[in-house]
């Protein structure tokens, strides 16, 4: 029986990945609001069935988003705190996913035929 490694080689190799591992991107302040944005119009869409509903809510909402345009940086940062924290409490328990993404309805209907079948000689 070979004798068992120590615990040494798995920590080596954590090491060696945390250093190949990138980095989170550093946001700036406008791309950190348009991703909420963006976020918040998806949720919007998951909750808004009717297409005149959805159009009224998003431009309720956009006005929102303009009406805190140009303000001071720490009142930016309180206001981006509170809206991601309004976003997850008004998250959909069953958000909408378009049909052909994984979770839709369509993804994998018609999954390809295995290889052995499509060539059953290798060739």
């Amino acid at each position: 029986m070979p004798p068992i490694r120590p615990q040494v080689l798995n920590e080596a190799f954590q090491a060696a990945a945390n250093e190949t591992r990138q980095k989170l991107p550093q946001l700036t302040s406008n791309q950190e609001v348009a991703r909420l944005y963006r976020h918040s119009l998806k949720t919007l869409s998951s909750w808004a069935v009717d297409r005149e509903v959805f159009v009224e809510e998003a431009t309720d909402l956009r006005a929102r988003f303009d009406s805190a345009r140009g303000c001071p940086p720490a009142q930016a940062s309180r206001l981006l705190r509170e809206g991601q924290q309004e976003l997850f409490e008004n998250t959909h328990p069953d958000p909408y996913i378009v049909p052909f993404m994984p979770g839709g309805s369509l993804f994998m209907r018609n999954p390809p035929l295995p290889m052995e079948i499509c060539f059953p000689d290798g060739n």
